[in-house]
Parts: structure tokens; C-alpha cells; sequence
């Protein structure tokens, strides 16, 4: 009979749930068993993370739900983290390059360029690393160029279902007012970047 380890299944499920996390009842569909038998694999997992001074994470639960998170004494390694260069808010030709994208995706690197009329390869990197945009496919054509589109992560940081619920572009539009709706747009973002 095949010994089933329980803990490293919810583990791997709690990882993959991230920050949403888990119900008692959500765990015990996914793994086939009893909600007590899930509760007891839950408390095994919670106890082994408090057992151990020398792990990172522990199992915490909120609001009926189960979700692993970093432990408290770590905390100020995570400010600096979070505080870091790379956390910092996005450039203006970030911004513009993110609206672009938003708009006009699936979109080329030439296509952006030619409409923002900059290079921007150095947004879209920056882009890339905050995992707000993606290759999403190769255009048709000579040297079949890349296409890049948002990410989920994109429509996480603007709480949006999906890429439909931008606001709508008004058909008659002004470098003042593209610049205006840019900067109402991406507010809400880079304040959200700075918290």
C-alpha cells in the first residue's frame, strides 16, 4: 500500500494558492478525504513549521483560510526587499509603455516605438521584470518580431476581472488629454508601489 504524504501535498497546494489560501473545505475536496482528516494534516504541517527555528515560513490561518506566510522575526529583511531598487515606482516611459500595451495588445516593440515615438527597450525590460507584461506570441511577417500583452499580474495591480474593463478611449483625443487619462490611470498603481 502506497504511503501518501499528506503535509507535502498541502504544502505544495498552499504555495500554489499564495496569498488567497486555502479552505478547510477547498483542502479536503482537492485531496479526497474527511475535513477532520484534512485538519489533522493541517495541524501536523502548522506544528512541524513551529518546531523548526530555522524555517522561514509558517502555516497561519485567516478567515477560514489557510495560507503560508513569512515568520514575523524576518520582517526587516522583507522591509529591505520591498524597499529595494527594483521595488521602486515605474518611470513615465514606463507608464506610457504599459498604457500602450494595455490598449493596443497583442503589440510589437516597433508598433509601441512608433507611437510613443522613443525607443523602449528599456521599459519594456522593466516591465517584463515587474511581470506586468509578456511575450504573448511572434507577429506574422520578416524577422517575426515579439508581441507583448499584460499579465494577470496587470490586472491584479488595477483590481480588474480582465483586460475589457479598462476605461474606454475616447474616439477624439488630445496630447493633453491622453497625457491626463495616462496619469489618472497609472495614479492608483504607483501609490499602490509605494505602500
Amino acid at each position: 500500500m502506497e504511503i501518501v504524504n499528506w503535509k507535502g501535498i498541502v504544502e505544495s497546494l498552499l504555495f500554489a494558492a499564495g496569498d488567497e489560501g486555502l479552505t478547510l473545505k477547498q483542502i479536503s475536496q482537492v485531496l479526497e478525504i474527511e475535513e477532520i482528516t484534512a485538519e489533522q494534516v493541517l495541524d501536523e504541517l502548522m506544528n512541524a513549521y513551529n518546531e523548526n527555528e530555522n524555517r522561514g515560513i509558517t502555516l497561519i490561518q485567516l478567515a477560514e483560510t489557510y495560507q503560508l506566510a513569512t515568520k514575523k522575526e524576518y520582517s526587516s529583511y522583507l522591509k529591505k526587499l520591498v524597499e529595494s531598487p527594483h521595488t521602486t515606482a515605474l518611470s513615465q516611459a514606463a507608464l506610457e509603455t504599459l498604457a500602450i500595451i494595455a490598449y493596443k495588445q497583442p503589440i510589437t516593440r516597433i508598433e509601441i516605438e512608433e507611437i510613443r515615438g522613443v525607443k523602449t527597450e528599456r521599459p519594456l525590460h522593466t516591465l517584463m521584470a515587474k511581470a506586468l507584461i509578456k511575450e504573448v506570441g511572434r507577429a506574422e511577417g520578416t524577422g517575426r518580431a515579439y508581441l507583448y500583452g499584460t499579465t494577470k499580474g496587470f490586472l491584479d495591480y488595477f483590481g480588474l476581472k480582465n483586460i475589457k474593463e479598462l476605461p474606454p478611449l475616447p474616439e477624439k483625443m488630445d496630447e493633453d488629454y491622453i497625457q491626463e487619462e495616462a496619469d489618472l490611470f497609472f495614479e492608483r498603481f504607483e501609490d499602490k508601489m509605494d505602500s
